[in-house]
């Protein structure tokens, strides 16, 4: 009943808000003029000044003179963004600015100044560009400096030091980022204002985030909390927006562009840059980035895996046998941005954006050497084709502005695996798949004076092509088998949005109302599956849902630079093709599925893990989860100082969690997929060879709670120094017992940095030793327990597959007395030991038990900084982990890297 009130309410005063924005009347084009300088007051000429709108369309764009003075002219009424940039060195500098009808708004701008924070945001709202401290919504603007900073290996990394978010990084090439406590599939990821998470995105990870490369990118920003009135499902958690470069119209006649760049990291020897070239004049500019990356073998920190199969399953240190850089982690990633802005007039303007990228050599170090002692888990032929073409529209009638847009978004893998930990003789599984997905988008805005207004709607078609067979290196056949989902399975979504942003008091009360009513379906149909023994690989499968999501928020400035902000929004997920079709591994195991376990008597297990009891609860298809999220924070933004502290309530109802299947008695033989049941507990978990824990089904299994603390402070010492930290604390439980809930990926510990930074006079260098560190983190999920990636969990059972099979095959174990591998003698190498002796060390009288019930806190530091060569060159180096900290997040797949030093060049023409 609450939940319904809550909707009403928001739904109402946004009615209002709307009826309000009507009955204003328009106004007419206005324009923009002011004078950039540097820090000693001089004027800084010939610097390029460019007007964006909130779709990072180039508005108009002209040079300073040599008083540093600029005019923009003919925008039409809305808020846009000022990008300066100027080849003197100093950093580009963004702000967000007001057109309105007649007069010009002046502006002085300093460049060369370190900003404490980002000023601007084009994400928070939709169609709206604001400055941070206008919006209810908390939002991490990661800008181009600190994407090339954290980003050494992989895009994930620059979640990293943020409040509110974490790292996750599954394998070495595969991450994402964790936003109040959730990721994966409760994450949504969009490009340029296009979604770029599919119905087939994995639940506990971000199969193709990285594929992202950071030189693409001028920014990403990434709202906290959910956001489906804005983003449609899947935005439980929140949102990620990656903002990719755009070409620029010069001022007057042809001009040529570029950079080229290249990095080195010592601790995975790593390598790489991109050459980018930028070209254009007053109507038509083009953009091309091509780049590329190997990442070689990485040292963890210590030198040792602290998940590796030979301390889980053998008891050893992993330098022991393998030495210090764990094997598997090497990739090779390349690929390229062609993007195109053309002003077909002056009230019309084309974007044409493409993007390609690969990844090759991919493994899961977590599911071979690094965690289950396979000796196949290869990410290959990963790729990426995303394109986009957007139309826009200025002065449309009544509205301002009007944009309507085509995306095609196709994404590839196979996943090749071998399990029961090193078996060289079990199942090779080849599973190919291919997401394609059609979009259109449209929106349309007006602006007044103190209001403004966004409508819009989108709609996505995805369809999935996934064969499936299954090698038997033992006598050579191939066989068809089940996919991870359902070959030629579609979905639909889509949805219409209007959005107001209210100035109710001018610099006192700022309202914002957002309403979405969004629609999804999944469809899957045994006629798209080859018939095996006369049998279909899957039954027929569909749902409906629809949903009405509300957003409605506040911003109070009781003093100049100090505000209060407060908002309500409700999330919603709809069970997409990965949570309804997939049967097979995953991140977290081997997964059944709810359509194919129909008849056999399944029910859900009372936990994850391998202890778990029926709940009674039949196993039966998933219905959507939403959330209803409550924050409010306390914002002090000055010159010299900059504080936030944000506080939120996360209830997600009807969570789509990951339980243990159980099964009645004598499942043995059964076959789920690719698999067979090799054994079952006498409380009905089932178990197969692909994964060491049991067999896992997923099922909308009670309500959660998360909620948190997110705090930021920066000051500004003197013009030199500036001192800057944040800290971040999340709790995550079930609203019935008070347990850690079984959600993909886990709960983030509690964690901080901390950081000062001397910039010397003139920006010639600076250098920044910085702190960063976690928590220990006790409250720790069944799920996680289990989880190769955190908890680890072995058994008797798989520390003799490993031990006979991964261990033999790989020389760490030798036949005994009786000269005959498999047999009670065999002798483990390193320490002399039987099977049986390596099983009691390990386990002591117990039939199983997790290797580690808790994840460790943690402290490192390091030392970053740069100097400007010239005005077109620069360089950054980075002596990271300098105290050599052996550790790893939640829902890890490898340790982080040990003590490195990284070094990045550039060079501007």
């Amino acid at each position: 009943m609450f939940k319904r009130r809550c909707g009403y309410m928001c739904s109402l005063q946004l009615f209002f808000l709307l009826i309000l924005a009507i009955s204003i009347n328009g106004q007419n084009a206005g324009s923009i003029s002011g004078v950039v300088k540097d820090t000693t007051g001089a004027a800084v000429a010939q610097a390029t000044v460019s007007l964006l709108n909130a779709r990072q369309a180039a508005i108009d764009t002209t040079r300073t003179n040599e008083q540093g003075e600029f005019t923009l002219r003919g925008a039409a009424p809305g808020t846009y963004e000022l990008y300066i940039i100027s080849r003197r060195g100093f950093a580009p500098k963004r702000m967000a600015v007001t057109v309105g009808s007649g007069g010009i708004a002046q502006f002085e701008i300093v460049l060369g100044a370190e900003m404490l924070t980002a000023e601007v945001t084009v994400t928070a709202e939709i169609g709206v560009v604001q400055s941070l401290d206008q919006t209810t919504q908390q939002v991490n603007v990661i800008d181009e400096n600190k994407l090339e900073q954290r980003a050494k290996a992989v895009l994930a990394q620059i979640g990293q030091e943020e409040p509110g978010l974490q790292l996750q990084r599954t394998s070495p090439s595969i991450g994402a980022i964790f936003v109040r406590g959730v990721t994966g599939a409760k994450v949504v990821n969009y490009v340029d204002g296009i979604r770029f998470s599919t119905s087939t995105a994995r639940g506990g990870i971000n199969s193709f985030f990285n594929l992202n490369d950071t030189s693409n990118l001028r920014a990403v920003e990434v709202i906290r909390g959910p956001n489906s009135a804005q983003f449609g499902s899947d935005s439980i958690g929140g949102s990620v927006q990656l903002i990719s470069r755009m070409p620029l119209y010069t001022a007057g006649g042809p001009e040529v562009h570029g950079q080229i760049g290249t990095h080195y990291n010592s601790a995975d020897h790593s390598f790489g840059g991109n050459a980018l070239l930028t070209a254009g004049n007053k109507d038509i500019a083009v953009l091309v980035n091509l780049a590329s990356h190997r990442s070689n073998t990485v040292r963890p920190g210590g030198g040792f895996d602290t998940h590796s199969a030979v301390n889980r399953f053998l008891g050893l240190r992993s330098d022991l046998l393998l030495g210090e850089r764990s094997p598997d982690t090497a990739f090779t990633q390349y690929g390229g941005l062609f993007k195109l802005s053309y002003r077909l007039t002056d009230l019309d303007q084309l974007t044409v954006h493409y993007q390609r990228a690969q990844i090759d050599g991919g493994k899961r170090f977590d599911q071979t050497i690094g965690g289950d002692g396979n000796l196949i888990a290869d990410l290959r032929n990963f790729m990426l084709d995303f394109f986009y073409g957007r139309y826009e529209r200025f002065q449309a009638g009544w509205f301002d502005t009007f944009s309507l847009s085509y995306s095609y978004n196709a994404q590839r893998e196979e996943r090749v695996n071998q399990g029961g930990n090193g078996n060289p003789l079990g199942g090779i599984t080849h599973q190919p798949e291919r997401t394609v997905v059609h979009g259109a988008q449209a929106q349309a805005s007006r602006q007044w004076s103190r209001d403004s207004l966004v409508i819009g709607g989108e709609f996505y078609y995805d369809r999935v092509r996934a064969p499936s067979y299954v090698f038997d290196p033992s006598n050579g056949s191939v066989t068809l088998a089940r996919p991870r989902v359902p070959n030629n399975a579609t979905y639909r979504s889509g949805g219409i949005y209007v959005q107001n942003v209210l100035t109710a008091i001018p610099d006192r009360l700022r309202l914002i109302g957002a309403l979405r009513y969004g629609r999804a379906s999944y469809n899957s149909r045994s006629s798209n599956s080859p018939l095996v023994n006369g049998r279909p690989l899957w039954p027929d499968d569909k749902l409906t849902a629809d949903a009405v999501t509300p957003r409605f928020g506040a911003v109070l400035t009781l003093a100049e630079s100090f505000t209060l902000s407060a908002q309500v929004s409700r999330g919603f997920r709809t069970p997409h093709i990965t949570d309804l079709g997939t049967l097979g591994l995953t991140g977290n195991g081997f997964e059944a599925n709810a359509v194919d376990l129909a008849g056999k008597g399944a029910t859900f297990g009372t936990t994850a893990g391998s202890g778990a009891s029926s709940t009674g609860i039949p196993v039966a298809q998933l219905k959507p989860e939403t959330s209803w999220s409550y924050e409010g924070g306390v914002h002090f933004h000055r010159r010299r100082v900059d504080i936030d502290v944000n506080g939120f309530v996360n209830d997600i109802y009807d969570n789509i969690v990951l339980q243990s299947l159980i099964l009645p008695q004598g499942a043995v033989g059964l076959q789920l997929g690719d698999q067979k049941i090799s054994s079952q507990n006498s409380s009905g978990v089932v178990f197969v060879p692909a994964s060491t824990n049991p067999v896992l089904i997923r099922a909308n299994f009670g309500d959660s709670r998360i909620y948190g603390i997110e705090q930021k402070f920066d000051l500004k010492i003197s013009r030199s120094w500036t001192l800057g930290q944040n800290f971040t604390y999340l709790h995550a439980a079930d609203k019935q017992t008070g347990l850690p809930p079984t959600i993909e990926g886990g709960t983030p510990a509690p964690q901080g940095n901390i950081r000062l930074r001397y910039d010397a006079p003139g920006g010639r260098f600076w250098v920044e030793p910085y702190l960063y560190g976690a928590r220990r983190q006790n409250r720790l999920s069944t799920l996680d327990l289990d989880d190769r990636r955190t908890g680890a969990s072995r058994s008797r059972s798989s520390i003799q597959n490993f031990f006979r099979r991964g261990a033999t095959v790989r020389g760490f174990v030798s036949a005994g007395a009786d000269l005959r591998f498999g047999t009670a003698d065999d002798i483990l190498n390193a320490t002399g030991e039987t099977l049986t002796q390596v099983q009691n060390r390990l386990l002591g009288t117990a039939n199983s038990a997790p290797l580690y019930s808790y994840i460790p806190g943690f402290m490192t530091f390091g030392i970053r900084g740069g100097f400007r060569v010239s005005e077109r060159q620069n360089i950054v180096f980075d002596f990271e982990n300098l105290n050599d900290k052996n550790y790893r997040g939640i829902s890890w797949g490898m340790d982080a890297p040990g003590r490195s030093f990284g070094l990045r060049y550039n060079y501007r023409f």
